[in-house]
């Protein structure tokens, strides 16, 4: 396995590089994370993952170690390959895909082309605990006020109100007391609807 590669950065585009290392020339295919991490320098250290398949091999390239083992622990999941992962890390950075996993937002894992609900679902169920385990995110500290707001504005239009109009009256709850769960928010927001 080749953890990763010191050499002479040759070809930088934004979904490949080419890195030449004691002769050979290594092309390694990048999220846009790691392609604006990337120095401009000409010698450059990159960590990487070789993906090998019955018909290829295919060498992948991170600038961090995190992006690294998120890319395998995506991979990991039944449904996701190695271009789904990469889409992924390039669509948000390493920290929004760990919130998102971590707080069971499977909209923003399915706003990514080629990932669709039960795949985001999947991702959520195989990955939560790992997330939740490996990155020491605390269940508290996840950006609880957007998923609760998003929940309580989706149960609202379910039973019929319009978004506006319930999204105006959730966000003045939200203003008087930001740590609602969200049956309390539906309640109080069904009371001023």
């Amino acid at each position: 396995m080749i953890t990763h590669i010191r050499g002479k950065l040759v070809e930088k585009n934004p979904t490949y590089v080419v890195v030449e290392a004691g002769g050979l020339g290594y092309f390694l295919n990048i999220s846009l994370n790691t392609f604006s991490q990337l120095p401009d320098d000409e010698s450059i250290f990159i960590y990487t993952y070789l993906s090998v398949k019955e018909d290829s091999q295919t060498l992948f390239g991170f600038t961090t170690k995190i992006e690294r083992e998120l890319f395998k622990l995506l991979i990991s999941v039944s449904g996701v390959g190695p271009s789904i992962a990469r889409t992924m890390l390039s669509s948000m950075s390493t920290d929004e895909i760990k919130h998102a996993i971590a707080s069971g937002n499977a909209d923003i894992i399915q706003s990514v082309k080629g990932i669709g609900v039960k795949t985001a679902q999947r991702v959520i169920i195989d990955l939560k605990d790992k997330i939740l385990k490996s990155y020491t995110i605390d269940e508290v500290s996840l950006p609880l006020s957007n998923t609760t707001k998003e929940e309580a504005l989706s149960a609202l239009e379910v039973l019929g109100f319009v978004h506006k109009q319930a999204e105006r009256v959730i966000d003045k709850i939200l203003v008087s007391d930001a740590n609602l769960k969200v049956e309390q928010l539906i309640k109080m927001a069904l009371k001023k609807l």
